[in-house]
C-alpha cells in the first residue's frame, strides 16, 4: 500500500510538477490548490504528509497550520523565504520548511526524512503507551521433530505479506509463533501490536481496533487512533479471533479485502498498511459451517495455517522448557536450581492439558514450594490436571489460581499429615528450620496433626 501525500499549492504547473516526481518515487498524491480543496481531501482520507504552501487564495497557512500539524507530518512552501517565517513556522508545528524554488533532490530527501521520522515518533508513542515488563526472552523453546515442522512453515511464510492464521489448544504459544513470524519478515522493524480478542466488549473492541473520531459516542472527547494504526508497517496479532462479535468479522473482512478501514463515527476512508495474523484454539471452519462464524472471513484468515502442536506431542521438549522456566523467573534466582531425575520423569509423564502455560506455573510453584533447596523433587510439584500416567508424590489442587499463601498453607498441611504433626520431618521437607515450621503452623492455625 502506497504512502499518501497531500500538496497544496495554488501554482498550479509547480503542484503538478510536484505531484508527478512524487509519484515516480511511489507515493500516491492528491492534489488541492485551494484550502478549500485540500480540506474536501482530508474530509475523505487521511494522509501520512502534507505540503503547503503558507500563502493561498483562500487562507493564511500559517494560521491554519497548528491544527493541521496536531494530526499530520507537515512541510511548509514559501517563495517568501526568511528567518522569521522559517521560525514561526516551526513552532506552529511544522515539520520541515522549503524555499520555492524546489531543488526536486532536496523536496525527495525532505519528504524521505519527514516521513521516516514520523513513523519513528510513532513508534515511540505507541512503544511508551504499550511497554510492559517482560521475564526473559520471549521465544520458542524446543528442538522437537514436531517443533521442527512449525519452524520450517515460520520460515516459508514470514517474508511473504500473505495472513496467516495459527490454530492450536490454550497455552501451546501461538503469540510466540506469531511474534517469529513477525520477527522473520520485512515489517520486522516495525511494530507487532497484540491484540487479545476475548477480553473486550464489542463497542470497546471496536474502537480500540479502529479509533474512534471525537464525539462518536459520549465519552468521546478528542480523536483516538486505533490498534490498526499503531500497527502501521508491521503486523497487527488477533488472537482469539474466533471470540469476536458478527459486525466486527464484517468490518475485519472489509480490511482484509480493501486495505482500507474508518474509525468509529467517521467517513474517511485509511489506508491499513498492516499484516494481520490470527489465532484460535477453536475450529474456525466447522463454526463457519454452523454459521457461527463468517465462511468468508475464514477463508481470508486461512490463506496459511500453522498448527501448534501441544505440549504431549512434543515430550522431549519439557526439559529444556523447564530449564528454561528456572532460569527466567523473577523471583527466586539467589540459588541455581535443578530438577531431579524422579521428578523430571513426572515432568514427562503428566500430559499436561494447559500445555506449556501449565508448565510454566508447575515450575514457578515447584521454585517456591523448594525455598533454599538447590534440587527440585517430586514433592515439590503441584499438578491441577488428572491427565497423567504417574501420580505425584505431592497433589495439591485448587479450583483457581491460587496464591503464594494458599499454596504454602495447603503444603504445610499435607506434610503435617504425612509427618503425622514431627515438626522436624516437616522442617527437613520443607527445607527450613524447626522454629519457622512452629511460626508457620501458628500463622495458618494448624494442630500438630494438620488442620
Amino acid at each position: 500500500m502506497s504512502t499518501e501525500i497531500l500538496t497544496i499549492e495554488d501554482d498550479h504547473l509547480l503542484n503538478g510538477l510536484v505531484s508527478e516526481h512524487l509519484g515516480r518515487l511511489g507515493y500516491h498524491v492528491l492534489q488541492g490548490h485551494t484550502w478549500a480543496e485540500a480540506r474536501g481531501h482530508l474530509e475523505r482520507s487521511e494522509p501520512k504528509l502534507i505540503l503547503m504552501d503558507v500563502r493561498l487564495p483562500d487562507a493564511d497557512g500559517l494560521k491554519v497550520l497548528p491544527d493541521l500539524a496536531a494530526d499530520h507530518a507537515v512541510i511548509v512552501l514559501t517563495a517568501y523565504g526568511s528567518v522569521r517565517d522559517a521560525v514561526q513556522a516551526m513552532q506552529a508545528g511544522a515539520a520541515e520548511y522549503l524555499v520555492k524554488p524546489l531543488s526536486l533532490d532536496e523536496l525527495e530527501l525532505t519528504v524521505q526524512r519527514t516521513l521516516e521520522t514520523a513513523a519513528l515518533r510513532e513508534d515511540h508513542q505507541f512503544c511508551k503507551r504499550r511497554l510492559q515488563a517482560t521475564i526473559g526472552p520471549r521465544r520458542m523453546v524446543g528442538d522437537s521433530a514436531a517443533l521442527q515442522q512449525t519452524y520450517e512453515l515460520i520460515a516459508a511464510v514470514a517474508p511473504s505479506e500473505m495472513t496467516v492464521l495459527i490454530q492450536g489448544e490454550s497455552g501451546v504459544g501461538k503469540e510466540l509463533v506469531a511474534r517469529a513470524l513477525h520477527e522473520h519478515s520485512p515489517r520486522s522493524a516495525r511494530n507487532f501490536v497484540a491484540v487479545d480478542c476475548c477480553t473486550l466488549q464489542e463497542k470497546l473492541f471496536e474502537s480500540e481496533l479502529f479509533g474512534h473520531e471525537r464525539g462518536a459516542f459520549t465519552s468521546a472527547d478528542r480523536q483516538k487512533k486505533g490498534l490498526i494504526e499503531a500497527a502501521e508497517g508491521g503486523t497487527l496479532f488477533l488472537d482469539e479471533i474466533g471470540e469476536i462479535e458478527p459486525s466486527i468479522q464484517a468490518k475485519l473482512l472489509r480490511v482484509l479485502e480493501t486495505g482500507r478501514f474508518r474509525r468509529v463515527g467517521g467517513t474517511k476512508d485509511l489506508n491499513a498498511n498492516i499484516r494481520v495474523v490470527a489465532a484460535t484454539n477453536r475450529n474456525l471452519e466447522e463454526r463457519s459451517r454452523r454459521g457461527d462464524f463468517r465462511l468468508d472471513l475464514f477463508y481470508r484468515l486461512s490463506a496459511f495455517v500453522i498448527e501448534t502442536p501441544p505440549l504431549r506431542e512434543r515430550r522431549e521438549d519439557i526439559p529444556d522448557l523447564t530449564r528454561f522456566f528456572i532460569e527466567h523467573n523473577d523471583f527466586s534466582r539467589r540459588i541455581n536450581k535443578a530438577v531431579t531425575r524422579t521428578a523430571m520423569r513426572q515432568l514427562m509423564a503428566y500430559d499436561w492439558p494447559g500445555n506449556v502455560r501449565e508448565l510454566k506455573n508447575v515450575v514457578e510453584r515447584a521454585i517456591i514450594l523448594a525455598r533454599g533447596k538447590k534440587q527440585i523433587g517430586p514433592e515439590h510439584l503441584t499438578f491441577s490436571g488428572t491427565k497423567t500416567r504417574q501420580e505425584p508424590l505431592v497433589n495439591l489442587s485448587f479450583d483457581h489460581e491460587p496464591t503464594l499463601e494458599e499454596i504454602e498453607k495447603a503444603y504445610l498441611g499435607t506434610l503435617l499429615t504425612r509427618h503425622d504433626g514431627r515438626r522436624s520431618s516437616v522442617a527437613r521437607a520443607m527445607g527450613i528450620s524447626e522454629r519457622n515450621v512452629y511460626r508457620l503452623i501458628r500463622k495458618y492455625g494448624y494442630h500438630n496433626g494438620g488442620e
